[in-house]
Parts: structure tokens; sequence; C-alpha cells
């Protein structure tokens, strides 16, 4: 196991994420709504954003470069 010091294992949060890529998603426009609401639209537009990486991410094979 790594220390918390040496940063998130992507491999790792990618297998999570993918696991609970739905209610990930859902949170994430609930946070976006709540932000509209709010009138903090620059908020909103980030959370959007996340998700939307997120989609586009899900189900694709991690690339490398090797």
């Amino acid at each position: 196991m790594t220390s918390a010091a040496a940063g998130p294992n992507p491999d790792a949060v990618g297998v999570v994420a993918a696991r609970h890529l739905g209610p990930l998603l859902y949170a994430l426009e609930v946070c976006a709504v709540a932000m509209d609401e709010a009138e903090r639209p620059d908020d909103a537009r980030y959370y959007r954003v996340v998700a939307a990486e997120l989609a586009e991410a899900g189900g694709r094979p991690r690339v490398t470069t090797d």
C-alpha cells in the first residue's frame, strides 16, 4: 500500500469511479443544479465539466504511451 503523500493511485481510482459511475454522475448533476439555484454558474459549469469528463472516460480502457 502506498502512502497518502504519494498521491492517488489512478488505476484504483478509475476502478472505483467505473464501479460507481452512474451515482457519481447523478451526484455531480445535483451539485450543478444546486449551484445554478444559488446563482453560481461558474461552479455549476465546473461540476458539469467534471461529469462530462467522467462520462466520456467511462468504459474506455486506459491509454498508455509506452
